[in-house]
C-alpha cells in the first residue's frame, strides 16, 4: 500500500472518530441534526478556548469528557447536568 493511501485511511479514521464523539455527546439529537447549529456550537467552543477563560474551559470539558468515558466503560449513560448549561 502506498504512503498516501495509509495517510488517507488514518485521516478517514480520525474524522470518523470525531464524528462519533459528536453523536455520542447527544448533540445530533438535541439539535435535530441541524448542521448549522452544530457548527455554530463548535465555533463557540473554539472562541471560548481562545478567550481568557480558555484554560478553565479546557480543564472543565476534559474532566467532563473523562467522566463520560468512564461512565460508558461502566455501562452507565452519561447525562448532561441541567444546572451546568451555559456556565462554561
Amino acid at each position: 500500500m502506498r504512503n498516501w493511501q495509509i495517510e488517507r485511511r488514518k485521516r478517514t479514521r480520525h474524522l470518523i472518530e470525531l464524528g462519533g464523539l459528536v453523536v455520542k455527546s447527544g448533540i445530533v439529537e438535541l439539535t435535530g441534526d441541524n448542521r448549522s447549529t452544530i457548527l455554530g456550537a463548535l465555533l463557540w467552543m473554539a472562541d471560548k478556548l481562545n478567550s481568557e477563560q480558555g484554560e478553565y474551559a479546557r480543564a472543565l470539558w476534559a474532566e467532563k469528557g473523562k467522566q463520560a468515558f468512564l461512565a460508558e466503560h461502566k455501562g452507565e449513560t452519561p447525562t448532561v447536568s441541567p444546572g451546568q448549561h451555559g456556565r462554561s
